[in-house]
C-alpha cells in the first residue's frame, strides 16, 4: 500500500514538473497587478494615489485608488469599482468618458487572441476574469 502511494506521489510530482512550465504555472504572475500597470498606472500612478505620468495632461486628477474603502465607510466597494471599469457606471469627473471602458477593451482583446473563434460567453468570462483580477490588485492598494 505504501509503495503504491509513493508511486502515485512520484507520478504526480513528475506531471507537475512536466506540465507546469508548459502552462505557465511555474511563474507566480499577479495578473491583476499586470493589468493595473498596463492599463491604469499611467493615470492613477504606480502607487494608485492618482499621480501617473500623464496626469499633467488630464482635465481632472484621477481618483486616489488607495482610499476607496476608506471613502466607503471601510468597506471596499467591489461592485461599484467593477461597474466603473467595465463601463456600466460613468464617473462624473471623467466627463465624456475619458477613462477607457476596459470591459470593451478586454472583450476585443479576447476576440483578437482567439481569432474571432470565442463565443460570447467565453469572451464575457475572459473580460470578467481580467476585471476581477484588476479589482483584486486595487484592493491590495487600500490604506497605502
Amino acid at each position: 500500500m505504501l509503495t503504491r502511494s509513493l508511486v502515485i506521489a512520484a507520478a504526480a510530482l513528475c506531471m507537475g514538473i512536466i506540465v507546469a512550465p508548459r502552462y505557465g504555472y511555474a511563474q507566480a504572475t499577479d495578473i491583476g497587478k499586470q493589468e493595473y500597470h498596463n492599463n491604469c498606472a499611467s493615470c492613477h500612478g504606480e502607487d494608485g494615489k492618482g499621480y501617473g505620468p500623464v496626469t499633467g495632461s488630464l482635465k481632472q486628477l484621477p481618483a486616489d485608488l488607495t482610499i476607496l474603502a476608506k471613502k466607503s465607510a471601510g468597506v471596499f466597494p467591489f461592485a461599484r469599482i467593477y461597474e466603473v471599469i467595465d463601463g456600466r457606471q460613468a464617473v462624473a469627473a471623467h466627463g465624456p468618458r475619458d477613462m477607457p471602458v476596459w470591459g470593451n477593451k478586454f472583450w476585443e482583446e479576447g476576440q483578437e487572441r482567439t481569432g474571432g473563434a470565442a463565443t460570447s460567453a467565453e469572451l464575457r468570462s475572459y473580460a470578467r476574469g481580467r476585471i476581477i483580477a484588476l479589482i483584486g490588485y486595487i484592493f491590495t492598494l487600500q490604506g497605502k
